[in-house]
């Protein structure tokens, strides 16, 4: 695993390479940038949004966070990351997909799915808690059927938070609204990493296949 002295070595690297042979691109980017897709992913290392869909600097417009949740739309007090990056992208960027991208051996989903972390203070669990407390109520049919110490019980709850994701994107105004007047589309994904592929979810049928 790489240190903070083997990431300024890859930066020199990528400073006497990629910035060299992508010169123009990255000119280009300095007057601006217009992705057309925003992907909301999770924090862990294995999931890099960029490598999984070979995207180049400017294509992608990326948020990443634990479980790759999209809170509910409120206007309560407080710092709210993930909508303030969803308004930027919808409104000022004008992207026109937005892509929810959640992946096997999901830490957070664990969490979420086995409640290990509920109770404790912030900074020793309290803060994941109560983000992944979002999943809840997705939780509750999937522990009565399928318990919560089973890999079977942990895909069920990777699966279902994205659609969690999904169904709160659209209590945002903005998205109803570019959603409503077919100016953006919502697509729901997931990506195992234990065989690298990945699925799309079919939001009529409710299940998630390979891509082709």
């Amino acid at each position: 695993m790489k240190s903070f002295d083997d990431l300024i070595d890859g930066y020199r690297k990528f400073r006497s390479g990629a910035w060299i042979s992508q010169r123009e691109r990255w000119s280009e980017l300095a007057e601006g940038q217009s992705p057309q897709v925003m992907v909301i992913a999770c924090s862990d290392s294995r999931v890099d949004p960029t490598q999984i869909f070979d995207a180049d600097p400017g294509e992608i417009f990326v948020v990443r966070n634990v479980a790759a949740m999209v809170p509910p739309f409120e206007t309560t007090p407080g710092h709210h990351g993930v909508s303030a990056a969803l308004e930027f992208a919808v409104q000022f960027l004008k992207v026109r997909e937005v892509v929810v991208m959640g992946h096997g051996l999901c830490g957070g989903c664990k969490a979420a799915l086995t409640q290990d972390l509920h109770g404790n203070d912030p900074g020793q669990g309290g803060f994941v808690a109560n983000w992944i407390s979002m999943l809840d109520e997705a939780r509750a049919p999937i522990a009565a059927s399928l318990g919560t110490e089973s890999r079977e019980a942990e895909r069920a709850m990777e699966l279902a938070a994205v659609k969690v994701s999904l169904a709160n994107l659209r209590t945002f105004p903005c998205v109803q609204e570019k959603e409503g007047a077919g100016a953006l589309k919502l697509h729901g994904a997931f990506f195992a990493i234990s065989d690298g592929v990945l699925h799309l979810l079919d939001e009529d049928s409710g299940e998630f296949s390979p891509a082709a």
